[in-house]
């Protein structure tokens, strides 16, 4: 087997076939009229998008108290319905269709398996564009075991899909707290099963291992990480100097931030708040916390459809940015008495607070668009004082003694993920960028990785974007023997500096 080797820098870095993008062949496929797929209203379609996007369901109990049973795969499960296994298939495909980078990467590296014999434990949303990176990575050789970093977001549909093709899932859409750590607990699997790599989305699973199953570092090969408030709890172990195995901060990446933080948000913060709220976005003023890549591409989205925008910043040239982009930059607290929706960007904790809502305005709509939700005091709002009245999924309407109320979406959790469905191109980015990872880690020689904090080779960055190129039938430019000598760069990359800023 062909060891994956992908450190631009190493002299002995060679380049697997695989990756090598033959463009003017993919132009061919990609330009293909494309196989049109017809959603017809027939009572199993709606069926189909109902057990995928709804949390509705006559039987309210919970799967940890039924017996899990599979006609196929394995009985190490623990998901809402095997039953809507066949709708959440197609829902896989359907994502599958939107994300090049992992049917390529099937394509090219699949017959290598650069992945064989990892055994993965997985942390992240499930969802179909989720399921098609798993699939994605047993293609590679991987075996696979997955639970949910959200207790909102997973899709019953895709869980059971994903059970029925063989992968222990542990996950339901409307988990409690306890079922959530009871699914991580699960999944880990440590009588029967141990992982060697970790994909995690927060740091709860990696939070979870080190304080529970501390042993099971001896065999890790190392952890790859997503989110900003995942990848700054593995700085504080790194830097407390308790980090046992290599790490990969993939949310720091170019084509994760740029891409992922920045185009998926813009994107699906609307759609959100569309299908929770009906609003109207004109003339509406929103205070947006963090000009981030998240809060950029949620300021961006809402100015586009008229409201008025306000940003809440820490640091001075985020600040800059977005008083460049015409957005007034203000603390909440001087402008909370007259906004219509607060959106919390940060990563951070305790960014709106009691005394914060307690000065809103009646209707005021309050939603975080970070990992966790931790930002949005949610011990303040559920004070004895306070009457809490849930009016739609992912929707309550938290009301005051003097009848003043305020709309908190998906109590608090990350309301993209919870409350729509999100673009599938823009998450093969992120997915690729994963998938990449996993593999530079597992695959790493002695001595590479050290147990510290690192950030994707910038190699594999410029790799995933190129495995996008096709789709738009981009045609790069070619650097001539000249023109690389003289920037100092090789003709095949990387073509920037590691500290360069997109």
């Amino acid at each position: 087997m062909a060891k994956w080797d992908s450190c631009g820098s190493s002299p002995a870095f060679k380049q697997p076939h695989w990756t090598q993008i033959p463009f003017t062949d993919q132009k061919q496929e990609f330009n293909r009229p494309p196989t049109r797929t017809v959603r017809s209203m027939s009572q199993s379609s709606t069926d189909s998008f109902a057990s995928v996007h709804s949390d509705t369901s006559d039987d309210e109990s919970s799967p940890r108290d039924k017996l899990q049973k599979s006609t196929k795969g394995p009985s190490d499960f623990c998901i809402k319905n095997i039953s809507q296994a066949d709708f959440g298939r197609k829902e896989i495909e359907m994502a599958g269709r939107e994300m090049p980078a992992l049917m390529n990467l099937r394509k090219r590296a699949g017959g290598e398996k650069p992945l064989a014999g990892a055994k993965v434990v997985g942390c992240t949303h499930i969802t179909a564009q989720t399921a098609v990176l798993i699939e994605t990575l047993v293609a590679l050789g991987a075996q696979c075991r997955w639970a949910a970093c959200n207790i909102f977001s997973t899709q019953n549909a895709v869980a059971a899909a994903l059970v029925k093709a063989g992968i222990s899932v542990f996950a339901w859409r409307g988990e409690s707290e306890d079922e959530f750590w009871w699914c991580i607990d699960h999944c880990v699997g440590t009588e029967t099963w141990q992982p060697n790599m970790i994909l995690d989305d927060g740091g709860d699973l990696t939070d979870w291992i080190y304080k529970k199953y501390p042993e099971l570092f001896k065999n890790l090969k190392g952890v790859v990480e997503e989110s900003i408030t995942g990848v700054y709890r593995l700085y504080q172990l790194s830097k407390a100097g308790r980090l046992s195995v290599p790490a990969m901060n993939v949310n720091d990446s170019v084509t994760k931030q740029k891409f992922d933080n920045l185009y998926f948000c813009k994107e699906s913060v609307l759609e959100g708040l569309k299908r929770t709220t009906d609003i109207m976005f004109g003339g509406k003023q929103v205070v947006v916390c963090g000009y981030g890549e998240v809060g950029k591409g949620c300021c961006a989205a809402l100015k586009a459809l008229g409201a008025i925008v306000y940003v809440t910043e820490v640091d001075p040239i985020c600040a800059l940015q977005a008083c460049m982009d015409g957005f007034r930059v203000i603390k909440l607290s001087e402008i909370v008495r007259h906004i219509d929706m607060v959106i919390t960007c940060t990563g951070n904790k305790n960014v709106v607070m009691r005394e914060h809502l307690d000065k809103m305005k009646n209707g005021c709509i309050v939603c975080n668009m970070g990992h966790s939700s931790s930002e949005i005091d949610l011990a303040g709002l559920r004070s004895s004082d306070l009457k809490w009245v849930h009016v739609r999924p992912r929707v309550d309407h938290v009301i005051w003694p003097d009848g003043k109320r305020i709309v908190l979406l998906a109590e608090g959790r990350l309301l993209n993920l919870s409350c729509s469905t999100v673009p599938s191109f823009v998450l093969s980015i992120t997915a690729a960028t994963q998938a990449m990872a996993l593999i530079e880690l597992y695959n790493a020689p002695e001595g590479r990785y050290n147990k510290d904090v690192y950030l994707l080779p910038k190699k594999m960055d410029e790799y995933v974007a190129s495995l996008h190129l096709p789709i738009f039938d981009a045609h790069l430019t070619e650097l001539s023997d000249d023109q690389a000598k003289y920037m100092g760069i090789s003709k095949h990359g990387p073509f920037k500096p590691n500290y360069y800023r997109y």
